[in-house]
């Protein structure tokens, strides 16, 4: 019905006496009910027999209650082992009449049976049985309707799934930013998976409403409990007939351990009378979610105009667990399943290539140095904040991919591509607000004198661009980097990355490359135990530069991730970065900051990892998470340091800044402090690591757990006292989590670190559901 609800009737239980004693003879008690837009009163007359008596929201239509009287006729013909209320007449043979209030409105009343009976809300345990009968009857329902017509059923409802997108007007009442996302993400995929195939599907008059307060059952012993009917055909529309089995599945499957098992006893239920369609099939998970959706938006709204109604919020809590248990469940699954219980056998659309043929064609046309994840391969075909979903029905949690950093397919970011594409999308060479704006807000998340902007398509050309930078300024060529670094797939990244150069196919160490060693408070040369850890590890730091300026030259720069990532997760020792940059600066040369991975709030106590040392470089190179997987990087720099770079030379980035990228940027820090991720980002680091650290005693493979944020790394090693990496145990924990269903994978430079760093968007309850199963997989391997 409309969300308007100022004009809801407010009749006393004495008028409403009144009424029935004028209207229909009858003298009882009345009993005001709950109920959403209308009145209800419960009313039972002298000799025991019961009513409901009605008054409508002055919104209803007269040509609606004829239709609704017509259909419940037609109900109780067609379905007559089922009881459905019916219309008692007034004293004038009238099935409803109209009333007054002191104000003028006009409100339509009717008086209706009684159905005896307990709401589904009411019965705790649902047996198989029980469900199966609730979708008979729902089959039954929408059988005897398919036929039948009205004009005044032809209208527009908030609560009619077509209209679903219309909750994106009422999201902004979520107070929630998890749980606003979570909604949005839904509505997402129903705006691109349901939407556009609503006309194809067959439609007919439904109730429209079967939700766990309007279905009535009767309790027959304990073990007995038999669907008997269904209440209040308020809602009632001509919309899709499969409308109706999403909506009653929205409210059967609450509560359930296994939601998508109770709800195939229903679909069964359903099609053993009223044969489902295949197409209908393919988008019921979309549509059952749908229904949440538009019902937990009309809670927010209705909470903020009647904060005092607690009707109105009745089902919010088990359809938020409801919602946040269907995101965990593949759609190609949910889709499996349904259709196994209609026999209907699950086929791939002909476009689909299954994994044997992708490997085939990737051999033939891939080159063979792009890797691929795991022993048996997954083929991801969806991505959902921080699950993934592949092609056999298998969810997974992402516990590794840190380019998605505000989550898979965020719908902000979504929509912002799919508008600005819809615009304009050109190069840099003409104005636009776009690349202003972003620079103007990336540069406010950075301390003075960081105030230049570069744009490029990714880390890598960023930290390429940052070299040239550093030794135009310099008119230097020689870079200290920090031993098994990685930062980028550019010649010039290759060179300065001695996890690449130093590895398998690499050309060694560059005469113009200095590698010094890694700051390592745990494997390294100085110990967590030891207070100058810091100090001495930028020591050497020192002796690269004077082993430079004894051959004549100078350093141009000195370039490291703030908290080194292909290295092994390794949190740089308090002070290093301090005491280099002073040495680097001191010899003339720049300093870098490879922010690539860990920037933008994953490090939870600071935006920026370069903050947690203390330091401001003098260039920042940003990537991956900066576009949430839209190709996007920059380069960030002071004025003096930019100046130097225009030496007549242009740059130019033909896709580097342009006006999609940057609407992008833009939406991403958005999300970030919109939805408080940096702050998510340091408790639920927190959380996790110490769930983490709880396993070192108990498992001796764990040799440390390290990290900031959501920033964590695993050492695992064979013994305490040679610290023997355990690289194959390292690599099985992998395969085996990947089993259970969260991805993980190996970093440093004996591949002997688990790392996770996932999307910041990661939950406590995605915290536990990890170590629960590295719990399981330690013990597997211990015993």
């Amino acid at each position: 019905m409309s969300t308007t609800t100022s004009l809801r009737p407010t009749f006393t239980n004495k008028e409403a006496i009144i009424i029935l004693r004028q209207q229909f003879g009858i003298i009882g008690e009345v009993t005001l009910l709950d109920s959403y837009i209308d009145q209800n009163f419960k009313v039972e007359d002298e000799k025991g027999k019961k009513y409901v008596l009605k008054i409508s929201h002055p919104s209803e239509k007269k040509e609606f209650l004829d239709a609704q009287f017509q259909a419940l006729e037609l109900l109780r013909q067609n379905c007559p082992q089922y009881h459905f209320p019916r219309y008692i007449k007034t004293i004038k043979a009238k099935n409803y009449f109209t009333i007054t209030d002191k104000l003028g409105t006009q409100f339509f009343v009717r008086l209706f049976s009684y159905l005896d009976g307990t709401f589904l809300s009411e019965i705790k345990h649902h047996s198989p049985e029980m469900l199966f009968n609730s979708g008979r009857f729902l089959g039954k329902m929408g059988r005897a309707l398919l036929k039948f017509d009205h004009p005044a059923l032809h209208r527009e409802l908030d609560w009619d799934l077509k209209n679903t997108l219309s909750s994106l007007d009422r999201i902004q009442f979520i107070n929630n930013p998890h749980q606003r996302r979570l909604v949005e993400y839904f509505l997402l995929q129903f705006e691109t998976m349901v939407f556009p195939e609503l006309t194809k599907l067959r439609r007919s008059v439904i109730h429209n409403d079967a939700n766990e307060n309007n279905l009535l059952f009767e309790i027959n012993g304990s073990e007995k409990t038999e669907i008997k009917g269904i209440i209040d055909f308020g809602d009632m529309a001509f919309s899709n007939t499969i409308n109706e089995l999403a909506i009653a599945l929205a409210y059967l499957m609450m509560n359930k351990n296994e939601p998508v098992e109770a709800a195939q006893h229903v679909i069964k239920g359903y099609s053993s009378v009223l044969k489902l369609e295949t197409s209908e099939l393919e988008i019921l998970y979309h549509l059952i979610a749908a229904r949440l959706c538009i019902s937990l938006t009309m809670s927010a709204l209705a909470k903020h105009r009647e904060p005092d109604n607690k009707y109105i919020t009745i089902s919010e809590k088990p359809a938020w667990d409801l919602l946040e248990k269907l995101i965990k469940v593949n759609p190609v699954l949910a889709e499996k399943q349904f259709k196994a219980v209609c026999n209907i056998k699950a086929s791939p659309k002909n476009t689909e290539l299954d994994p044997s043929q992708i490997l085939q064609l990737r051999e033939k046309h891939i080159g063979k140095s792009l890797s691929i994840s795991y022993q048996q391969p997954l083929k991801i075909i969806r991505g959902a904040l921080q699950y993934l979903y592949d092609d056999e029905g298998r969810t997974f949690l992402d516990a590794v991919n840190n380019v998605p950093h505000v989550g898979h397919c965020h719908p902000k970011v979504v929509k912002t591509v799919q508008k600005q594409m819809a615009v304009l999308n050109t190069n840099t060479r003409y104005l636009h607000d776009y690349i202003v704006q972003y620079a103007q807000r990336l540069t406010g998340k950075m301390d003075n004198p960081l105030q230049v902007c570069f744009f490029t398509n990714s880390g890598s050309e960023a930290n390429d661009l940052a070299l040239r930078m550093a030794r135009t300024l310099t008119g230097q060529k020689d870079v200290i980097v920090v031993d098994s670094a990685y930062h980028g797939t550019t010649t010039a990244d290759i060179e300065i990355s001695p996890y690449k150069f130093a590895g398998k196919g690499g050309t060694g160490c560059e005469p113009f490359i200095h590698k010094v060693e890694i700051p390592d408070i745990f494997r390294g040369r100085y110990k967590s135990d030891d207070p100058d850890a810091g100090e001495k590890y930028a020591g050497h730091v020192r002796e690269a530069i004077a082993e430079i300026q004894k051959i004549g030259k100078n350093v141009a720069a000195f370039i490291s991730e703030t908290l080194m990532g292909v290295a092994g997760q390794i949190v740089l020792p308090k002070n290093y970065l301090k005491e280099v940059y002073r040495a680097i600066r001191e010899a003339g040369g720049v300093c870098i900051a490879d922010e690539v991975q860990i920037g933008f709030g994953r490090v939870g106590t600071r935006f920026w990892g370069f903050e947690t040392q203390g330091v401001v470089p003098d260039i920042v190179t940003l990537g991956k998470p900066i576009g949430n997987g839209f190709p996007l990087a920059a380069v960030v720099t002071t004025k003096e340091i930019a100046d130097k770079f225009a030496n007549g030379m242009e740059y130019f980035n033909t896709y580097g800044g342009n006006p999609v990228s940057c609407a992008v940027g833009l939406a991403v820090l958005e999300v970030i402090e919109q939805e408080g991720l940096q702050e998510n980002a340091r408790v639920v680091g927190e959380y996790l690591k110490g769930k983490l650290e709880e396993l070192i005693g108990k498992y001796p493979l764990i040799g440390d757990v390290r990290g900031m944020g959501l920033f964590i790394g695993i050492e695992l090693i064979r013994d305490k006292k040679n610290m023997e990496p355990a690289d194959s145990e390292a690599a099985l924990i992998v395969e085996k989590m990947k089993d259970e269903g969260v991805l993980i994978s190996t970093d440093g430079a004996f591949h002997n670190v688990l790392k996770i760093k996932p999307p910041i968007i990661f939950s406590k309850a995605n915290a536990d559901f990890l170590v629960e199963k590295l719990n399981k997989i330690m013990d597997e391997i211990a015993n």
